[in-house]
Order: C-alpha cells, then sequence, then structure tokens
C-alpha cells in the first residue's frame, strides 16, 4: 500500500509504517492542486488539517482505502463522500484528550486566579493582591457539551476539585455525569464544549443558548471555534451574561489553524484580545509533545487493525 504524508506528524508513525513494508511518500511542500494530480496514485492519505478533502479532492483519489487524521477531528474531511465510496476515515481523538482536558482546566485555574495578569504586573514591578483576589473553583457547577474523548477525559481531571459535573451529549445513551440541557441551563457557572464541528453545532452558542442560562457563566472552548458565535459572545461579556471565556480556538482561524485570517481582526476580535475577562491559545489544547507521539500511535494502530 502506497500511502502520502500530506501533513509532517510524529516520525514514529512514517518509520512504523515502513518497517510493516507500507511505502511512505511526503508532499509537504505541493499545493493541494498539486498533490490532486497524484493523489491517484496512491491508497491512503495522512493529514491534519492543511486542506479540505472534499468530493473534488476525493474523486482524483481513485484508488483511495482510507484518510487518516493526525487529530481529533474530522471536520476538514466529507466523511459522508469518503464513506459513499468505501474510503475509511480515521482520526486520533483518543491521543489528545487528555492534553485538551489539562490545558482546559489551565486555562480556567488562570482565569479564576488572575494569573497571567498577576505574573505581568509583578515583572513590571507591580505588587497588586487585592485586584488580583481570585476565585475558588471549588463549589461551582459545570456543564460539560460533548462527552466523548475530551470530554470525558475533563470530567476525569475535575473530580478532585469538590464541584457538580452535568454532562450532556445527544449521541450517547448512557455515560457518567449524565443529564440534560435543561439542568445544565438552569444550574452551571461554567460551560466547556467538547463537541465536534457539524452543521448541528456551527454557532451553537449563539444569542438564544446564551439567553437560556439562568446564571451569568463562564465558557470555555477547546472545540472548534466556529462552536461560538463571535458576535453574540462578545455582546454576552460586555453585558455580564458571560463573566469570562477561555478561548483555545477562534472564529477567525484559517482551515489549517496554523494562523488567523487578517480580517477577522474586527471589533469583537480586538475585545477578546484586549479584555481581562479572556484566556485566549492558539489552538494548541491537544499540542503537547506527549500527544504528539500517542496521536501517531493511535493512527497505526487503527491502520494496521484495518489492513489484518
Amino acid at each position: 500500500m502506497k500511502i502520502l504524508f500530506i501533513d509532517t506528524v510524529h516520525p514514529f508513525l512514517k518509520q512504523e509504517l515502513e518497517k510493516q513494508n507500507y511505502i511512505c511518500d511526503t508532499a509537504y511542500d505541493k499545493s493541494k492542486a498539486e498533490i490532486q494530480e497524484i493523489i491517484h496514485n496512491y491508497q491512503a492519505i495522512i493529514i491534519r488539517s492543511r486542506f479540505t478533502i472534499d468530493k473534488k479532492f476525493i474523486d482524483y483519489a481513485s484508488e483511495l482505502k482510507f484518510i487518516a487524521r493526525a487529530g481529533s477531528g474530522l471536520d476538514n474531511i466529507d466523511v459522508n463522500y469518503a464513506k459513499s465510496k468505501n474510503i475509511d476515515c480515521y482520526n486520533a481523538g483518543e491521543g489528545n484528550r487528555q492534553a485538551v482536558a489539562e490545558h482546559a482546566l489551565g486555562m480556567l485555574l488562570s482565569l479564576f486566579n488572575n494569573l497571567n495578569k498577576a505574573d505581568q504586573e509583578v515583572k513590571n514591578g507591580k505588587w497588586e493582591r487585592e485586584e488580583n483576589r481570585g476565585i475558588e473553583l471549588s463549589g461551582k457547577t459545570i456543564g460539560i457539551i460533548g462527552y466523548g474523548n475530551n470530554g470525558s477525559a475533563f470530567a476525569e481531571v475535575l473530580k478532585g476539585f469538590d464541584i457538580t459535573i452535568l454532562a450532556y451529549d445527544k449521541y450517547l445513551t448512557e455515560y457518567p455525569y449524565q443529564s440534560t440541557m435543561d439542568s445544565i441551563f438552569k444550574q452551571a457557572d461554567i460551560v466547556s464544549l467538547h463537541v465536534p464541528l457539524t452543521a448541528e453545532t456551527t454557532y451553537l452558542v449563539n444569542d438564544d443558548f446564551i439567553h437560556k442560562f439562568e446564571k451569568s457563566f463562564y465558557l470555555i472552548n477547546t472545540a472548534r471555534g466556529k462552536c461560538a458565535n463571535t458576535k453574540s459572545l462578545v455582546l454576552a461579556l460586555e453585558k455580564g451574561k458571560i463573566k469570562g471565556a477561555c478561548l483555545d480556538v477562534l472564529e477567525y482561524e484559517k482551515i489549517s489553524f496554523e494562523n488567523l485570517i487578517q480580517e477577522g481582526y474586527t471589533t469583537e476580535m480586538q475585545y477578546l484580545m484586549g479584555s481581562p475577562k479572556t484566556m485566549l491559545s492558539p489552538h494548541i489544547a491537544g499540542w503537547t509533545r506527549e500527544s504528539n507521539v500517542k496521536i501517531t500511535e493511535v493512527l497505526l494502530k487503527k491502520i494496521t487493525s484495518s489492513a489484518q
């Protein structure tokens, strides 16, 4: 089987596949158009988020047997069309679940305790104690929306904080901390998103969603930027309905996640970058040294298992 690596991943995956007699080529510097011209020579693709694997691309890939994405979501792949062509699609959400969970917790604790602000103040010679008085996580109620790999891992890291966990997943029938969205709307002090980006979850967090909460709340988004409508989010932050937001992902990211769309520096984006109510990071929640290896280990297992 010939496999084309479109994106860079940890070298472990290529090395191990080659040991098992897979032929592995790379196309890191080729454009999507250039890759389309040669993709008919390959039976498999390894990709992260460099570009969209759409119907047109899949039609060029006449010999394709599987697409493996080194990450959690499959939103840059037309999975339904791929399946209609008998092409399997693999992701590696198991590989970065712990990284995402720890990052979400770190952002929340940093926001609650003013750690970024206090750090910069002390380094600039300011010693402000009362102005940096924090908030305890203990005693709060957190609503986890989406209880797959990342949502369930986040629940695990929260266990030691004496908090109430409410989990909702539309597509699971039985799972720990199972609750309803109505209960989350009534009780949650914090809401954390762990859902894939689909037509259903695009702009899940909008004016209507926010207004359903009985209390003002904190929002964590380590899922996808477009799961939250930025205008709705900023309006809620300005009005105090959302007390604070931890955002590892932004609506204005390019498809590759490598940078922001420059036109995205709207008034809303400027607000997020300048507000003391926000904690921002550049889509790195699942981006640890450990997860870099674990993701490739997960993909290797899925690829080799399917070949047996």
